[in-house]
């Protein structure tokens, strides 16, 4: 018997769920709960958007890193990550030897309607369905590489956190 349990890693793109199922699926399992940008932000004392802006995607993604492999893993989390974050392997072999990266799959379309209101550093405005596939397209086979993959497009955070436990627990 395992003597902790793993951690949870959400991964997927920009509006798949990951921060808000993240906090259910935490809460359902008696896990803590860790939003990696949240962290980013409190770290930098910048805003995500902040830092794409002044410094460009290359420095985030290096912060992005090395704010998660400074991270206190001794006691079982759920990690929402930010969409880019897989996308370095190291950071993909990182959540492999400390969980279970668990992708929340979304069409392009639901990810357009949860976020056409938001600007998204990576996304040009006014934001169109093909900036999304673009993005999606290009990061899909990162994704893929997940233990597991959870259809987010119904975007009820309980539904989604209750088929991850499930699927865990099983």
């Amino acid at each position: 018997m395992i003597e902790q349990q793993p951690h949870i890693f959400l991964i997927g793109m920009m509006g798949s769920g990951k921060s808000s199922v993240g906090r259910v699926l935490a809460k359902l399992l008696r896990y803590s709960f860790l939003d990696l940008d949240t962290e980013i932000e409190r770290v930098s004392a910048k805003t995500v958007h902040q830092i794409f802006t002044e410094d460009g995607e290359p420095a985030f993604r290096d912060l992005e890193s090395v704010t998660a492999m400074q991270l206190d893993l001794s006691k079982p989390q759920v990690i929402a990550t930010g969409g880019g974050f897989p996308l370095k392997k190291e950071n993909l072999q990182w959540m492999r030897r400390n969980g279970i990266v668990i992708w929340l799959q979304a069409d392009s379309s639901t990810i357009l309607e949860r976020i056409v209101e938001e600007d998204r550093p990576l996304l040009p405005q006014p934001l169109r369905l093909e900036h999304i596939e673009t993005l999606l397209n290009k990061r899909l086979p990162v994704y893929q590489q997940a233990d597991i993959s959870i259809d987010a497009n119904d975007g009820d955070p309980r539904a989604i956190a209750m088929d991850i436990k499930e699927i865990i627990e099983s």
